[in-house]
């Protein structure tokens, strides 16, 4: 016990935001200082994460996403997040490890109290494998705050305030909807849909309509480059690479908005449903708070062209989406760090140290 908390002495306490895409940390006055890919190589049929050079570097975020689809039959590029939550406990232990030595600098001895975001509908198993995760990975402490409140705080948002406050967290994972009033979640929705959902429509589109097979890695370039939820004033179009699915040969094609936007069409319906049966569920006084001051969109994939207008439309509420919207959950956390003292009660988390 006295090691861990001298090792913590030269530790730095960290916000985390564990995603299923994209692990992103916070320090106390640096903000975010890392974002990488939630991605690690392995030997195939092992949980050995694969070592990339001589001085022991590990194929472990930007190195690994580079490696998906590449690998030869004795690697395997994994994501061990699924919907927002561990689906292998190892290699996110693993991982989490990586990411906490290297914030420190690749010292291997330090013991940091760390605060990671996750989703608020998980189960209490799987709040478990986060903190053991953490644990296991060097942590002296490990506190859990819900990702919509994490968001909120992030965005800036008056959450200890006695007002309705609504923010849409579309992550990779999981879309969080929730509205917070004295630092709680009122009323909330935790849908296991949002930016993973897009790709995986947009693969199914091509070979559909096509017969054209792309991998998750292109899907999300043609996400990224052409994707919207609403018509847009210019619409654009996009040259596409992959293998025919009838000749079994690689061919190119050309695809358009308008039709990326009907390829994800299914998985907006579904986000826009978690946000009006979070509105139907909200009781009057807070309800008539949203109508002043909106409903603010964070994640990943606000930045889909256009969703910030659907949902205004299906909602008849203003909609903004956040400065930075990518970093919103990981600075939330970081915030929680600076007044952990105060509020670590309220946190759920490890045993006291």
């Amino acid at each position: 016990m006295f090691g861990n908390r001298l090792m913590g002495f030269f530790s730095k306490d960290m916000g985390i935001d564990l995603g299923t895409a994209n692990t992103l940390v916070c320090l106390v006055g640096e903000g975010i200082v890392l974002s990488e890919p939630s991605v690690v190589a392995v030997k195939r049929g092992t949980n050995k994460v694969m070592v990339i050079d001589k001085d022991g570097n590990l194929a472990v975020g930007n190195v690994a996403k580079e490696m998906l689809g590449k690998t030869p039959g004795n690697i395997q590029a994994i994501r061990p997040m699924r919907d927002g939550v561990i689906t292998d406990f190892e290699i996110t232990r693993a991982m989490l490890e990586y990411f906490i030595r290297k914030v420190h600098g690749g010292r291997g001895w330090v013991s940091p109290r760390i605060v990671i975001a996750v989703p608020s509908g998980i189960t209490a198993v799987e709040k478990q494998a986060v903190i053991d995760s953490g644990l296991r990975a060097g942590a002296r402490k490990v506190f859990l705050i819900e990702e919509p409140m994490a968001a909120g705080i992030g965005v800036g948002l008056p959450v200890m305030e006695p007002v309705g406050n609504m923010i849409v967290d579309i992550g990779g994972g999981t879309t969080e909807v929730a509205v917070i009033s004295l630092g709680g979640l009122v009323t909330r929705q935790s849908v296991r849909v949002a930016g993973d959902d897009f790709d995986e429509a947009i693969v199914n589109y091509m070979k559909r309509t096509y017969n054209l097979l792309i991998g998750p890695r292109t899907a999300e370039a043609i996400k990224i480059e052409v994707g919207s939820a609403a018509a847009l004033d210019k619409e654009l179009t996009r040259e596409v690479k992959g293998r025919d699915l009838i000749a079994g040969l690689p061919r190119r094609t050309t695809v358009t908005s308008e039709e990326i936007r009907e390829a994800l069409s299914e998985p907006v319906q579904v986000i826009l449903n978690a946000i009006k049966q979070c509105l139907e569920t909200t009781e009057p006084e807070l309800a008539s708070d949203l109508i002043d001051r909106g409903i603010v969109l964070a994640g990943g994939g606000a930045l889909l062209r256009g969703v910030d207008r659907v949902i205004a439309k299906e909602t008849g509420l203003n909609v903004r989406i956040a400065e930075d919207p990518l970093t919103a959950v990981a600075r939330g956390t970081g915030a929680v760090l600076e007044e952990l003292d105060a509020v670590k009660d309220v946190l759920e988390g490890s045993d006291e140290e």
